[in-house]
């Protein structure tokens, strides 16, 4: 017990790596403040790009949503980073987590908003432009809130999957929590930080998981 406690929960070695911890905890929570409003914003628009009238643009932006639904997001993320250079594109860490995350999670964000669209019957459309209003505004005014209310316990499921994703932009060497956590690891040769970081995603999705959660339930009754 002794020696579990030395390897894990050394209460010394938490207080020595604590500040480098918490700066890659911020790290953590800048990346989540860039890559969800993006994904957010990116799926949206693609969502909408799948009503068009157009058949070429629709059936090239369903393609693009299957590629980068089934590319694992760490293979997408070594891609930017590693194969953009050969393109004589040089880009930091964090831009390269930014533009991964944004094609991975436009893709998941755009299945959720189609379903939450598609969950509007259609004489909701013939409602609201028999009013007056037009294709755009029978969108923005009608469908969207009603199909983002009906959505909501999804987008912030996959808004969590996201905060736990960002865990692999430390193979880009950026500095977020989880590197952090690896290099103290390293340094220390003991496993006390990786607990720590394990602590530190349990109190920032903790709330979120029991909001969602609630909400759920209430969407059943």
């Amino acid at each position: 017990m002794d020696e579990l406690i030395y390897n894990f929960f050394n209460i010394d070695i938490m207080k020595e790596v604590f500040p480098l911890m918490l700066r890659g905890a911020g790290m953590t929570l800048l990346l989540c403040v860039a890559v969800i409003p993006l994904g957010l914003l990116g799926g949206l628009l693609v969502a909408l790009a799948t009503r068009t009238n157009y058949r070429t643009l629709r059936y090239a932006v369903i393609a693009l949503i299957d590629l980068f639904r089934a590319v694992p997001p760490l293979v997408l993320l070594i891609f930017v980073y590693a194969g953009l250079p050969f393109a004589g594109v040089d880009i930091s860490p964090f831009t390269a987590v930014c533009i991964a995350f944004l094609l991975n999670n436009s893709a998941y964000f755009a299945e959720i908003y189609r379903a939450g669209i598609d969950s509007i019957g259609v004489g909701q459309f013939e409602a609201a432009r028999s009013t007056g209003l037009s294709g755009i505004q029978t969108m923005r005014y009608v469908i969207l809130p009603q199909a983002t209310r009906n959505v909501l316990p999804d987008v912030l499921s996959n808004t969590i999957e996201i905060v736990k994703l960002t865990s692999i932009a430390s193979v880009v060497s950026f500095q977020e929590l989880l590197y952090s956590a690896d290099m103290a690891r390293s340094v220390t040769y003991n496993a006390s930080p990786i607990v720590m970081a394990a602590i530190a995603y349990l109190l920032m999705l903790w709330p979120v998981v029991r909001l969602l959660s609630r909400m759920e339930h209430r969407v059943g009754q």
